[in-house]
């Protein structure tokens, strides 16, 4: 039998076991060892919202704390509490749980499809990279990376705290709105803090550092396609008192804003 793929095990990993009414149980990475990753589990506790809410509303925005560390060696129960059911609107509340104390806690909302007016703030010119040209040790996780001006990262200097990476999954996704929300969800957590970090590169000793992300918001724009190259445009506007925050906007290929994020973290030296 062959081995899943790493987006295989994801989307494994997403497909949550109902244990009764709004309570699931989310499993890890058999490779993981060390702490969860956030991402995953925001991306579980999204899709545990989803199943409580009518199929005609998407999320359009969600806000997240990461409570304790998730330890990656027992599973996570996902209890969702039912906040209100409006007519267009719904919001969910999503505690996740481990050893009968919190991990996690995030409150999502979603929306019935509507017009309204549009705008949004321009995509810089850059153009998705030539798959094909990918080494092989990008292709090793559920989604595909690549940095504009990689190179860049591979000294220790100080750096502005922007970054331009574009993603995509690592072979197909289906098409089901929900599944490509949670996903991009667990991808938005790669790089948020990272970002923040660019301006001190060789001023600290990494192995000395605590780093962790606080909180996580993410605003919904427009139905998102993974089996596409996104932009995932970030920058730091600030870093004090032991925590970074950065912020990231997401786009199609065409310019099309999708999503966007926001991110505080822990940086403790």
């Amino acid at each position: 039998m062959p081995k899943p793929s790493p987006l295989d095990e994801l989307l494994d990993l997403l497909d949550l076991e109902t244990i009764e009414q709004d309570i699931f149980r989310g499993y890890h990475p058999k490779a993981r060892t060390k702490r969860l990753f956030g991402g995953q589990i925001i991306a579980q506790a999204l899709i545990a919202a989803c199943r409580t809410v009518a199929e005609d509303r998407l999320p359009h925005s969600l806000h997240a704390y990461f409570l304790r560390p998730g330890d990656p060696s027992i599973p996570a129960l996902f209890e969702v509490e039912h906040i209100r059911e409006g007519r267009s609107f719904a919001t969910r509340r999503i505690l996740v749980v481990q050893n009968g104390k919190a991990i996690f806690a995030m409150d999502a909302s979603f929306h019935a499809p509507e017009a309204g007016l549009e705008h949004q703030v321009e995509m810089q010119a850059f153009s998705p990279p030539d798959e094909s040209k990918l080494v092989d040790g990008l292709k090793q996780r559920p989604f595909l990376s690549w940095r504009e001006d990689h190179k860049r990262l591979l000294t220790r200097e100080p750096q502005a705290p922007v970054q331009h990476i574009w993603i995509k999954s690592n072979g197909p996704v289906p098409t089901d709105a929900r599944l490509n929300m949670a996903l991009l969800a667990y991808q938005s957590d790669e790089a948020l803090l990272g970002t923040s970090r660019l301006p001190h590169r060789g001023k600290y000793d990494s192995s000395r550092t605590q780093i962790a992300s606080l909180d996580h918001s993410i605003w919904f724009h427009r139905p998102i396609n993974l089996n596409d190259w996104l932009l995932y445009s970030l920058d730091s506007p600030a870093a004090c008192a032991a925590r970074g925050y950065t912020r990231g906007t997401i786009y199609t290929a065409e310019g099309q804003l999708v999503a966007s994020c926001m991110q505080e973290g822990l940086i403790r030296t």
